[in-house]
């Protein structure tokens, strides 16, 4: 699967985008029960749909914190890898804060909009003469009603795969 090619193509296609929300969960089994939807921005950058769903919630039938912050790693590790491909560089999730401001009660997305300028400056050049960096991206969650329920900020580490030293 070209990740890049699939976002890209599921910016403006709904039959690729129901392709790319078939084959994540196949990908990304981790996240499947969850029932999370993908949908690349026109703009650029990626939102994460989190259904209102009974395995979703917590003891109190609100979205639990945890789906909120998988949505928000997932949402920020595609808006990263629709620039950097998969084949190339790896992705390592370094760090996750979560800032929640509401209680979810309502279908939820985690947002994550970096410009192309900023994942240049950030990562792909700095990748070019060091064998590893950092990248941290901002991710907002909001429910259907606006009302703006978390920040999460996620740090990456990329590192071209000829640079890895562990086995795959």
């Amino acid at each position: 699967m070209n990740l890049p090619n699939l976002l890209n193509k599921a910016r403006h296609s709904a039959f690729q985008r129901w392709l790319l929300n078939l084959a994540l969960p196949f990908s990304i089994p981790f996240n499947r029960p969850h029932g999370f939807k993908v949908q690349p921005l026109p703009e650029g950058g990626i939102r994460v749909h989190i259904p209102n769903w009974r395995v979703n919630h917590n003891h109190i039938r609100g979205i639990h914190a945890c789906a909120m912050a998988t949505a928000a790693e997932m949402c920020s590790g595609l808006s990263l890898l629709e620039h950097l491909d998969p084949k190339q560089y790896r992705l390592i999730m370094r760090s996750l804060h979560m800032e929640y401001h509401y209680q979810a009660k309502k279908r939820a997305h985690a947002s994550c909009i970096p410009t192309v300028q900023e994942i240049r400056e950030r990562a792909i050049d700095p990748l070019k003469t060091q064998p590893s960096i950092d990248f941290t991206s901002t991710v907002m969650l909001h429910d259907k009603a606006g009302n703006h329920l978390a920040t999460g900020t996620i740090t990456w580490q990329v590192k071209p795969w000829d640079k890895v030293r562990t086995k795959v």
